[in-house]
């Protein structure tokens, strides 16, 4: 397998081609964690890597299984309407299953079918319009409206009795969050405590997870030699200006996780409390023992009520998508948070569908090892260049952000299904 291996950063591994060939000539009891997106199985934009079943068949999770150490943990994305299947194959496989974490999101748009179109367009009778304008598409083949585009979209009426009586029906709602399956390794030893000390997992990372609130403190009793400023509290903020409760480390990680849009953070009920402050632009630093890190500042949203507050927060923007056409691509801070939460620092953490490689670059950032395994050659490119960029530093990173941003997309919103 020498030829189907490359280094594409320090600790960084890729490996060319198909998961359940490559997992099996890997050590066992080597992986500290597995944090990944596995095919949703919906056939999602008719791309050929999301048919098939391999994330719903327990030999594939037994894989990871076996290569992951006694205690580690699984994070695995899964689909609304398929990560039961997925989750009864990685509790077949061997795993515990622990939580489910809910991303959501604010981006989603439904694959719906307008039922009164249907009927009209069975009848072969002709709508009529009272609004010109574009009639855009899903993707799908059906028809959806929308003010979310530059285009005026189109509106007609029903033309036919039946389609009267069925205006309004549709067959899906619209997309607002991901399952997350939280899954663990069965422990090597009697107890949690033994169990770190001897293979270095079987716990969660609470205190690197912590939501930050307004208290403010100085973060040198929190942060170490080579860490983020700001890791520890769950977002990336400043040495002079670190969040917390009056408990002194932030809130308990729940298992909510959203992205701070408006359309999120309207749905949370108002619950007292004082402002915090809007996300800024990410920004570049060296580690100090060499990797890359980075900031956006004090994580939060414009709302000074809102409960969303109380949840992790992680916005996509051009520097997750980095002109890569993958259709589902999470942001970065998003799987930064993920990967922190269940490896230690220095630790080694398995990506079996690794896509575009945010993982990977999560992992880099983390300070931690990251093993990744893409089959299609595309998304393999993806991931040389996302690890090109993470290692050239912030200006060749932002220009090619730039220059991704004012490409044409045709493939869906970013990080939705």
């Amino acid at each position: 397998m020498p030829d189907r291996i490359e280094t594409l950063a320090e600790g960084v591994t890729l490996y060319l081609g198909d998961c359940r060939e490559i997992l099996p000539a890997l050590a066992a009891s080597s992986i500290d964690s597995c944090v990944t997106d596995p095919p949703y199985h919906l056939n999602f934009m008719g791309k050929e890597w999301d048919g098939g079943d391999v994330a719903f068949r327990a030999e594939t999770w037994r894989a990871v299984y076996r290569v992951l150490k006694p205690g580690g943990h699984l994070l695995a994305f899964g689909g609304t309407r398929t990560h039961h299947r997925m989750a009864c194959a990685i509790e077949d496989a061997g795993f515990e299953i622990r939580d489910c974490v809910m991303w959501l999101y604010g981006s989603g748009f439904p694959k719906s079918h307008d039922v009164s179109k249907g009927i009209d367009r069975a009848a072969g009778a002709e709508r009529i319009v009272t609004r010109n304008g574009t009639v855009q598409r899903n993707g799908y083949g059906d028809d959806w409206d929308t003010n979310s585009s530059g285009d005026r979209p189109r509106k007609d009426l029903p033309a036919t009795d039946a389609a009267r009586e069925w205006e309004g029906w549709g067959t899906a709602l619209k997309p607002a969050c991901e399952p997350i399956v939280l899954a663990r390794k069965p422990l090597g030893e009697d107890t949690v405590a033994a169990n770190v000390l001897r293979w270095g997992t079987g716990a969660i990372n609470i205190d690197g997870c912590r939501i930050a609130t307004d208290a403010l403190i100085d973060d040198s009793r929190l942060g170490g030699k080579g860490d983020w400023s700001g890791a520890k509290l769950g977002y990336h903020g400043s040495k002079s200006e670190i969040r917390h409760p009056s408990s002194s480390l932030g809130r308990w990680p729940a298992n909510v996780v959203h992205d701070g849009s408006e359309e999120v953070v309207a749905a949370f009920p108002e619950s007292g409390g004082s402002r915090i402050e809007k996300p800024c632009d990410r920004t570049f630093k060296a580690f100090a023992d060499g990797g890359l890190g980075g900031s956006r500042g004090p994580r939060g949203f414009d709302d000074e009520r809102s409960a969303a507050r109380f949840f992790y927060t992680a916005k996509a923007d051009d520097h997750d998508r980095i002109g890569s056409k993958h259709p589902t691509v999470k942001p970065l801070d998003l799987m930064q948070y993920l990967v922190r939460l269940v490896t230690r620092k220095g630790g080694t953490v398995l990506d079996p569908f690794a896509g575009t490689g945010t993982t990977g670059e999560a992992a880099f950032r983390e300070g931690m090892r990251a093993v990744l395994i893409e089959a299609e050659p595309q998304y393999q490119d993806d991931i040389r260049r996302r690890m090109k960029l993470a290692m050239a530093g912030p200006d060749e990173r932002s220009r090619e952000s730039i220059k991704a941003k004012n490409l044409p997309r045709n493939d869906g919103p970013l990080f939705c299904l």
